[in-house]
């Protein structure tokens, strides 16, 4: 699986699961953005990838900070090949717990992020005629937890996004699929630990091994790496056969 020189835009991609695919991205042959609200960090991020790589600074909330990332990779390389809406946050609390800021803020960071970031580089990819758009989505894309609502359901409508641009895209030489981890032990998932267990009246070790972990073969969390290489796999695929599909990879919590 190489990726040739292609120009790959990560979002999120300082840290955790995105700097992980950066990495397996830059080693088969990519050209990396890491675009990221810590700018600071997608510098040093970038440069640890060695030449060639650019660290954007980018909040995923706002049209023109993504407007302005993206025409940074264009200014750079004249093309954008495959966009990684990465970027997301969580809240664990119950339904009626949430504010509306909140709320907003969750599904702001992870929807209006993936469609502000998708609606910047569609025209080159049109324009050029190819490209791989992929979201990170979760389990949770198809599945609920309790305590995640703003999540869920903003994990949820990565689908109809991606699936949207799928059906709009596929003629222009377009793809999108959505990238659906398990519990995945980040420091994300960690906080979350405590947080559920406080308001499930779980011990820690009884959430981890029936809430996160109850579900899967092997009692195994999925590892970053086994996110990069399917994203990197999705990235590669050469043709619009696989568009519009959900790839699940969560040691068998869920199973399609």
């Amino acid at each position: 699986m190489n990726l040739d020189g292609k120009i790959c835009i990560i979002t999120g991609g300082a840290s955790g699961i995105g700097f992980e695919i950066a990495k397996k991205f830059a080693a088969a042959g990519g050209k990396v953005a890491i675009a990221d609200i810590n700018v600071d960090a997608a510098k040093t991020a970038a440069k640890s990838l060695g030449e060639g790589h650019l660290g954007v600074d980018m909040d995923v909330t706002e049209p023109d900070a993504v407007q302005r990332g993206v025409d940074k990779v264009i200014d750079a390389h004249g093309r954008v090949d495959v966009l990684l809406s990465n970027a997301g946050i969580q809240m664990v609390k119950r339904v009626e717990e949430f504010t509306l800021e909140e709320w907003r803020k969750v599904v702001s960071i992870h929807l209006d992020g993936a469609f502000l970031t998708s609606k910047a580089v569609l025209p080159h990819m049109y324009k050029q005629g190819s490209g791989t758009i992929l979201y990170m989505g979760s389990v949770h894309s198809q599945e609920a937890s309790a305590l995640k609502a703003p999540y869920v359901a903003a994990k949820h409508g990565l689908m109809g996004l991606a699936r949207t641009i799928a059906k709009e895209g596929g003629e222009k030489g377009v793809r999108t699929n959505v990238i659906c981890p398990g519990f995945v032990k980040t420091p994300l998932v960690e906080k979350q630990i405590p947080e559920q267990a406080r308001d499930l009246g779980l011990s820690e070790e009884e959430v981890v091994n029936r809430v996160m972990l109850g579900e899967t073969v092997d009692k195994q969390f999925t590892t970053v790496e086994d996110v990069a290489h399917t994203a990197l796999f999705l990235a590669t695929f050469p043709s619009n056969a696989l568009t519009g599909q959900s790839i699940v990879v969560s040691h068998g919590w869920r199973m399609d």
